[in-house]
């Protein structure tokens, strides 16, 4: 099959989870003998690269502004893409929902992935939550199929607006990587950092993971992973702290940021909106100790294979924390039961069987 991702930043992945999700996909396509381009923007996709992993790249330009970045990329991607002949089209992000018919016009069918609720993040105004909010909406009109990556997630669609989804998980691998580079340039010995990954913006929490540490009694470190594009001042407020414990290496990623996951002494995953999470399924998947902000969509994600804390509050996970940091042999066997999870329902192959057969449906009509 001829498919096409767009919708993301592009490929190598270097920002977030559907930037890592259209790599591994796309080349796991690739792998099994199909043809598969992934649209990119140039701010995110080195110069001159046009194919990696197999897959093929097409930079296409922006107006890189919060509210204009994605969906203008996705309007000229979907135009591009009309002529390109595609047997299926995967768009991701629910407020490029409103594209879903282009491709369509044209013949050629389309998946919408609209990952979690967008419209509650706090970076939005009235207006950029009042878009989503209609994303959300088209997302059940537009596409052929409505694609959800967790099961709260597809309740949600199915209970507001009655519509059926297609599930399929975010994936994960329970490879350790080799190497130690990441650790020794950071400074960092194996078990000897707490670690935090995700994108610096206020809903993900990163202040509360920060006021929890600076009153745990611990000579390990916590390292803050992650970076934002449109929330300087949320990050100046971050690097505020005077605890010379915590550690901000910025966004990492690749085979450093798998020797992160592998070498902590536990995560901590602090996020209260969205749909499955990447960070912390990769977390599990190195056989981590996970600390989860108790959310529906967290919940689901870690099952009895993890420790959750009341949400959003700073003094529960600061119990948690430093009773696991006091009595860490009371939850080793939780590193087994994550990386055991991970293997069973959030494999890559699993994920990217299901969307072969998505798109071969897809293709057939």
């Amino acid at each position: 099959m001829k498919i096409a991702i767009l919708g993301t930043r592009g490929i190598p992945a270097n920002y977030g989870g559907f930037e890592t999700f259209a790599e591994e996909c796309a080349a796991g396509l690739v792998a099994r003998g199909h043809r598969v381009t992934v649209y990119g923007r140039p701010r995110y996709v080195p110069r001159g690269v046009r194919t990696h992993r197999g897959v093929r790249l097409i930079v296409l330009p922006t107006l890189p502004w919060k509210y204009t970045d994605t969906v203008v990329h996705t309007f000229l991607s979907v135009l591009d893409a009309v002529f390109r002949g595609y047997d299926a089209v995967l768009i991701c992000n629910a407020a490029n929902s409103v594209f879903a018919w282009i491709p369509r016009l044209a013949g050629t069918p389309v998946a919408v992935n609209v990952d979690g609720i967008e419209r509650l993040r706090r970076k939005w105004n009235r207006l950029g939550r009042a878009y989503y909010r209609l994303g959300e909406y088209l997302a059940t009109r537009f596409p052929d199929v409505l694609v959800t990556d967790a099961r709260v997630i597809e309740r949600y669609y199915l209970e507001r607006y009655r519509a059926e989804s297609v599930f399929i998980p975010y994936g994960a691998t329970v490879e350790k990587p080799r190497g130690r580079d990441a650790l020794d340039d950071l400074g960092l010995a194996p078990g000897g950092y707490l670690l935090y990954v995700s994108r610096l913006e206020p809903e993900n929490n990163a202040h509360v993971v920060i006021g929890a540490f600076e009153r745990l009694r611990t000579g390990r470190r916590l390292v803050l992973v992650g970076d934002a594009p449109y929330a300087a001042g949320y990050i100046a407020s971050l690097h505020a702290t005077r605890d010379p414990r915590i550690l901000f290496p910025g966004a990492v990623y690749g085979e450093r940021y798998r020797q992160l996951q592998a070498h902590a002494f536990c995560y901590i995953h602090a996020t209260e909106v969205g749909g499955t999470h990447p960070a912390l399924i990769e977390a599990m998947g190195q056989g981590n100790i996970v600390v989860v902000n108790d959310t529906p969509e967290n919940r689901e994600v870690v099952g009895d294979a993890g420790v959750l804390y009341a949400r959003n509050s700073a003094d529960a996970l600061r119990q948690r924390l430093q009773d696991i940091v006091d009595r860490p042999g009371e939850y080793a066997a939780l590193k087994a039961a994550a990386a055991g999870r991970v293997r069973d329902r959030y494999s890559w192959n699993s994920v990217i069987d299901e969307y072969e057969r998505l798109f071969r449906r897809l293709s057939r009509g």
